[in-house]
C-alpha cells in the first residue's frame, strides 16, 4: 500500500484528498494545524485516511512523516514549499505541489536529479492546467506542420453571474493574503517581437477589454513572467507571448487605487489607539481638509463620485472603522478586511476561466487562429471550481507518481508529455473538458495593444 502525506488541508484539500482514497491503493494522510470544513471528517471516517494536528513547518515533527511517505504533497503557503522540497530531497521522496517555482526550488534541482527525486511544481489551474493544456495545443499545431507565431493564455477564478453581488467584482476562493500579494508582482511579456517589462507598481495600469465566448467581457492584466514559459513551452523566436489574469471589469482600477493609497505596502506599521481606516487611506493627504472620499480622490486624482470611489466606501476603507492599537502592514489589514466582506455564502457559486488563443502559420500559407477554453462553474453546496480544478491535477499527478508511470526527475513543471497528457485526459473523464474552435485569421493584432 503507498502511502501519501499532504501538508495542508485548505480550501483546495477536499478534491485532491478524495480523489487520492477513491483509488483503493493509498494510506492518505494530511498534516496541518488546521483543517476547512469537511476535509478532518473524510479523513476520519475513511479506513485509509487519517488527520494530523502537526505544525507542517516543525522539521523534527515533519521528518518522520516524510520518510513513512512514499510521496509527498505540499498545499502550504509557497514560501514553505522550498524548505519542504530541500527535506524531500534529503530523503529520496517525491514532492509534488500547485505553486509557482521559487528561484531557491530551482537550486535543489542538481542535487534531485542525482538522488532520482521529483520536485514537480505547478501543477493546479494557474500554474498547472494552463500549462499542461498550452503545451497540448502547441504540440498539435507542431504536428500538423504548424509554426506558432503567437501565443496569449489568460485565466481567472471569478464569483459566477449569480453570485457576482458585491460592486468589487470579485470574492476569494483561496487565501485574500496571496491574491494582493499577486498584485504586486512585476510582468514581463512578448510583443511583436519585444520584451515588455511591466513593474509592480504599474501593473494595474495596463489593462485591456477581454472577450470570453457565452460569458462576456471581462478585462485582462499581465500575469507575473510569461518569459519565464518561453523556452518549456518552446516558443523560441514567437513574436508574440502573454499570459494573463481575468476579472470583471472594475477591479484593476479598484486595486490601482488601493496600491496607490498605500494599501497594498508590506512593511509592518504601527498604527496608535484611535487610528481609523480613513486614516490609513488618506494618509498622503494629512492635514487635508474634507470628508475622507474627497481627501482619497484628491490623492488619486479623481472625481469623489467616480466608481472606484464607491467600491473603497462599500469596502469600509474611508469609514471611521477603528484599526488602530497593533503593529501591522497594510496589505494584512486590506486581507483582513476584504475577506470579512468578499466570501461565497452557502450555495454560492464560482466561476473558473481559461482561455488560450494561438495564432499559427501553415506550410500552405494559410493562417489560423485557434481557442481553446476551458469554462467550469463549483458545486454551490460542495466543491469550488476552483478547489477542483487546482486539487485535481496534484491528486492525478500524484497518483501517477506513486504508481510507478512517471520516471522525471529534478524540478519540474507539468509540461513533459508524461504528466501533461494523462493529467487533462483524467481531468476531462471528471468533467474538466477544453471546448475548442478554429478562424481564419483577422486583421489586427490579438496581442495587447499600446495602451489602454
Amino acid at each position: 500500500m503507498n502511502n501519501i502525506l499532504v501538508l495542508g488541508a485548505g480550501r483546495v484539500a477536499r478534491p485532491l484528498l478524495r480523489y487520492l482514497l477513491a483509488r483503493g491503493d493509498a494510506r492518505v494522510v494530511a498534516a496541518s494545524l488546521q483543517a476547512s470544513p469537511g476535509v478532518e471528517r473524510l479523513l476520519e471516517s475513511h479506513p485509509r485516511g487519517a488527520f494530523l494536528r502537526v505544525d507542517a513547518t516543525d522539521a523534527a515533527v515533519l521528518r518522520p512523516l516524510v520518510l513513512e511517505a512514499d510521496a509527498v504533497v505540499g498545499l502550504l503557503p509557497s514560501a514553505l514549499n522550498t524548505g519542504v522540497a530541500r527535506l524531500c530531497v534529503a530523503e529520496r521522496r517525491p514532492f509534488v505541489n500547485t505553486s509557482y517555482t521559487p528561484p531557491e526550488m530551482l537550486e535543489l534541482d542538481e542535487e534531485a536529479h542525482r538522488n532520482g527525486v521529483l520536485l514537480l511544481n505547478e501543477v493546479g489551474l494557474d500554474p498547472g492546467i494552463d500549462h499542461m493544456s498550452a503545451v497540448r495545443m502547441i504540440r498539435r499545431v507542431r504536428a500538423a506542420g504548424g509554426t506558432v507565431e503567437r501565443f496569449m493564455s489568460c485565466c481567472g477564478g471569478l464569483p459566477a453571474p449569480d453570485a457576482n453581488t458585491n460592486p468589487w467584482g470579485y470574492k476569494f476562493s483561496w487565501h485574500p493574503r496571496g491574491v494582493l500579494l499577486a498584485g504586486l508582482q512585476p510582468a514581463r511579456f512578448v510583443r511583436g517581437g519585444t520584451t515588455v517589462e511591466i513593474s509592480g507598481p504599474e501593473l494595474f495600469e495596463h489593462r485591456w477589454r477581454y472577450e470570453v465566448e457565452e460569458l462576456g467581457t471581462f478585462e485582462v492584466y499581465p500575469n507575473r513572467d510569461a518569459t519565464a514559459y518561453v523556452e518549456p513551452y518552446r516558443l523560441e523566436g514567437a513574436e508574440g507571448f502573454f499570459r494573463g489574469t481575468i476579472r470583471y471589469p472594475g477591479w484593476c482600477e479598484t486595486l490601482k487605487a488601493v496600491a496607490d493609497l498605500g494599501l497594498l505596502d508590506l512593511e509592518e506599521r504601527s498604527l496608535p489607539q484611535g487610528t481609523t481606516w480613513a486614516d490609513l487611506a488618506s494618509a498622503a493627504d494629512r492635514g487635508g481638509t474634507g470628508a475622507a472620499a474627497e481627501r482619497v480622490a484628491r490623492i488619486l486624482g479623481v472625481d469623489p463620485d467616480t466608481q472606484v470611489i464607491a467600491r473603497l466606501e462599500w469596502a469600509g476603507l474611508l469609514s471611521d472603522r477603528p484599526i488602530g492599537g497593533r503593529s501591522a502592514a497594510p496589505l494584512d489589514l486590506l486581507a483582513e478586511r476584504l475577506q470579512k466582506l468578499m466570501f461565497y455564502q452557502r450555495g454560492e457559486r464560482d466561476l473558473v476561466v481559461l482561455k488560450h488563443t494561438l495564432t499559427a502559420a501553415f506550410p500552405d500559407g494559410s493562417t489560423q487562429i485557434l481557442t481553446s477554453r476551458l469554462v467550469a462553474t463549483g458545486d454551490p453546496w460542495g466543491d469550488q471550481a476552483m478547489a477542483q480544478t487546482v486539487g485535481l491535477p496534484a491528486a492525478i499527478a500524484t497518483d501517477r507518481i506513486v504508481s510507478g508511470k512517471v520516471t522525471a526527475t529534478g524540478v519540474q513543471i507539468p509540461v513533459l508529455p508524461e504528466i501533461a497528457e494523462p493529467v487533462l485526459d483524467e481531468l476531462e473523464n471528471h468533467g474538466f473538458a477544453f471546448r475548442e474552435s478554429s478562424l481564419t485569421m483577422v486583421p489586427g493584432p490579438l496581442d495587447p495593444p499600446d495602451r489602454r
